[in-house]
């Protein structure tokens, strides 16, 4: 027999579509509103009228643009009702009076138009007036359909300091009158920068969590993926988008051979590269590809660089074959486009392997005084494996011991004091 289906059931299918399509709502409602935080209100009134309305008449046959349009009815209802957004009401113009009514909608609006929306409320939500911690919290929440709860287990932090972030952003766009538009020219250059980090960086927590019993959070690796893959279909013609997109893709293509049975994580030159997902690392190398179609001259910037790194390790089919010398070139490219002691050290792990542990070291001590390095403790542990290579075992074991003592990763820290035994 056919078990009959949940009561839950449509209230669980709501929920779905509704997390799918709610960055579009918010982001088409923002732009009537001129406000994310009462956006984002709007649509989840939309929501709660879809459970209340569909189990009873039926899901529409476009239950996205129902929702939209629900929501969009709604910002103008507000609009109508405050003194302040008249003259706002009247320029808006006939489009906005004239929209479909609840329930009739079978077409969406204009993807075009929407896509617009979109992209106003990517660089909304990375505004760097707002803290990178605010900013996180927010896209998180607006575009990546995440609920408070999930952001705060993804990053371990209490709920109610997710939920005060949120608050205050809002507040903050408000209290700052950021306006719901897309920049253009130097301050577009500097805000896109703004938007490309916060994905980079909820990608990384994703990929090597900063603390906690796991080394890899794939959702939120899965969530900064699909931000990229929307941003570049926003922005097909910036170069440095597309450059985001192919490393997030080629990173990701590693996931699955990161970690043995156990959680345990499995270093590079060990993982199994059967194991990594060729299809990611194909959607790699064509948005690096794209990268390089739309590039306009002044050199690649620092995504189509590291880009252009994790392809190396991508087109190797061993370690042992990886093209180090290319490596340690695009490090040092990206040092000079971006200069960083985390990038230097990269570059002295590459220098490493493709002029001898000697070389590397050189380079890694230079760093050892760097104070933005100090609690860093993926210093030591290259020094470690440099000195390895050289025969120093003793001292290797105590730079492993020390970064074990510096991670607040379980993970790492179980393999750093393997490594240190092995020493022993």
């Amino acid at each position: 027999m056919t078990p009959e289906p949940s009561a839950d059931a449509p209230a669980h299918a709501i929920e779905t579509v509704f997390r799918i399509e709610s960055p579009r709502i918010i982001a088409g409602v923002a732009r009537i509103v001129r406000d994310v935080g009462i956006a984002e209100e709007l649509a989840q009134d939309a929501l709660v009228a879809a459970l209340e309305q569909w189990p009873r008449e039926g899901v529409p046959g476009n239950p996205g643009a129902w929702l939209m349009a629900t929501a969009k009815h709604r910002a103008i209802d507000l609009v109508r009702r405050r003194e302040r957004y008249a003259r706002k009401l009247v320029e808006m113009g006939r489009d906005l009076e004239t929209s479909a009514p609840h329930g009739h909608i079978d077409e969406p609006a204009d993807p075009d138009d929407i896509d617009d929306d979109l992209l106003r409320l990517v660089f909304t939500a990375c505004h760097p007036v707002l803290s990178a911690e605010a900013r996180i919290a927010l896209t998180l929440r607006l575009l990546g359909g995440l609920t408070t709860v999930e952001i705060a287990r993804a990053y371990l932090v209490p709920e109610a300091t997710v939920a005060q972030r949120i608050v205050r952003a809002k507040r903050t766009l408000a209290a700052k009158a950021v306006a719901f538009e897309v920049p253009y020219g130097p301050e577009r250059e500097a805000r896109l920068g703004s938007v490309l980090e916060v994905i980079y960086l909820i990608f990384n927590e994703g990929y090597a969590a900063t603390a906690g019993d796991d080394l890899l959070r794939p959702a939120l690796c899965e969530d900064a993926l699909r931000l990229a893959r929307v941003l570049a279909e926003l922005m097909p013609k910036e170069p440095e988008v597309h450059g985001l997109a192919a490393l997030l893709e080629i990173q990701a293509s590693r996931s699955a051979a990161r970690t043995g049975p156990s959680g345990e994580p499995v270093l590079l030159k060990d993982q199994q590269r059967s194991r990594w997902n060729r299809l990611l690392i194909r959607r790699g190398f064509a948005a690096l590809a794209r990268a390089e179609a739309v590039s306009t001259g002044g050199g690649p910037g620092p995504y189509v660089l590291q880009a252009a790194i994790a392809a190396c390790h991508a087109h190797a089919y061993s370690y042992e074959e990886t093209d180090w010398a290319r490596i340690a070139t695009l490090y040092g490219l990206l040092a000079v486009r971006t200069p960083s002691p985390v990038v230097e050290l990269n570059r002295a792990v590459a220098v490493s392997m493709a002029e001898g542990p000697e070389a590397g070291l050189a380079i890694v001590e230079a760093l050892v005084a760097e104070p933005a390095l100090r609690g860093y403790y993926l210093l030591p542990s290259v020094r470690g494996d440099l000195l390895v290579r050289l025969g120093r075992v003793e001292e290797a074991r105590g730079e492993f011991e020390r970064a074990a003592s510096l991670t607040r990763n379980e993970r790492e820290r179980g393999l750093l004091l393997g490594r240190a035994e092995e020493c022993g």
